[in-house]
Formats: C-alpha cells, structure tokens, sequence
C-alpha cells in the first residue's frame, strides 16, 4: 500500500466549474470526518464537498459520498482513484464551484476523478512497506562505525540511544531480516546480536 507524501490541494477547471480537491493523511474515521467538516466551513459558499477515504494498514476501511451529487458520480470514482493508486490513511475531499454549465454523469465522473489523480500527481506518494523494528546493541568504541556500516547499507536507523552502550533501533524489510542478522554478525565480527522488536509499516518514497 501506499499513501500521500504531504497534505496539499491541487485545482481542476472543467467547463467553468471549479474542483478543488484536498488531500490529507488520516489514521482512523474521526479524522477523516473532522477534516471533511474542515473543507466545509473554509468553502461554506461552494455547492458540493464530495469525499471519499481509505484507512488501514490492508485499505480495508473505505467509504465515500456523493454529497448531493447523482449517485455514483462524485465519491464513488474519486474512491475508484485511491483504490487504483493503492493508497490507504489519506481523506480526499472535492470541494466544487458551480460554473453554469452541467457536465452530465459521465462529465462529473471524468471531473471529480480527474481533480483527485491531479492532486495525487501534484502532492506525491509514499510506499508503505512492512518491517520489523530490530534492535542490537554495541559497544562506544565500536557505534561510529556501525552507524555508518547500517547507513551505508540502505538500512533506516530510527532511534539511536546512549547508555552503557549503544542501542541501535532499525527498520528493516520483513523479507530481509534473516540476510540483516548475517550481515550484523559479519560486521561485527559476532559481537552484536539482533533481537526482534515489533511489527510495523515504513514510509519510503516512490
């Protein structure tokens, strides 16, 4: 799965109609909700706020509204886009500004989707990748040049403390744990050992 890089808003102009849509990472319903009433009150003068959002570490919670719009012209394809883009804990809202002509159902599909691939295109994308938090520990003498070893390999070091020794916190690929631990004992000649933290999701740019 993926999600957005940053919050952001991108403009879409179909035959005088305006389609603002919004985008924002979510974690959980209430979220998701709140900034959709959020997007309300900024454009209180705006016809229609049509939404649509997916959370979930799988996408499995996935909702949309057409907000006054013909049924299945509006959330429904602006859904059809996350879902498409494999995108999940991100709110989508298009916000419309009525320009006196009207698209017709095929026109409102092609325009509300259209606005949230823009601001997809516009705000980017992160891949969510599942690792596992591993932590080793070493000695001071030796730390400066793990840190740099663990680095220069590609692996993402989230947390580093210092105590009586030093503890290093890595994300890596739930595929490559077993070739991590090898690798940790070749470059310490043995010394480190990786114990297995939990379960989580990294953010990596596509």
């Amino acid at each position: 799965m993926r999600t957005i890089k940053q919050s952001g808003e991108h403009e879409l102009e179909v035959k005088k109609s305006r389609f603002l849509c919004a985008l924002a990472r979510v974690t959980d319903e209430a979220e998701a909700r709140e900034f959709i009433q959020q997007r309300r009150k900024l454009h209180h003068d705006a016809r229609h706020h049509c939404s649509a959002f997916v959370l979930g570490d799988l996408g499995e919670v996935q909702k949309s509204s057409d907000d006054g719009e013909p049924a299945g012209t509006a959330g429904v394809p602006m859904l059809e886009v996350l879902r498409h883009n494999e995108i999940t804990n991100t709110v989508a809202v298009v916000t419309r500004y009525f320009g006196g002509v009207l698209l017709g159902a095929g026109g409102l599909v092609r325009a509300y989707g259209g606005a949230v691939s823009a601001a997809l295109e516009h705000v980017g994308l992160v891949e969510r990748r599942p690792v596992r938090t591993v932590t080793t520990a070493v000695d001071y003498l030796v730390a400066g040049k793990l840190d740099n070893d663990l680095r220069s390999a590609g692996y993402q070091v989230v947390d580093t403390e210092y105590q009586d020794v030093v503890r290093f916190h890595v994300n890596v690929p739930v595929s490559e744990v077993d070739a991590f631990r090898t690798w940790l004992a070749e470059i310490t000649g043995g010394t480190a050992e990786a114990t297995l933290g939990p379960l989580t999701h990294a953010e990596v740019t596509t």
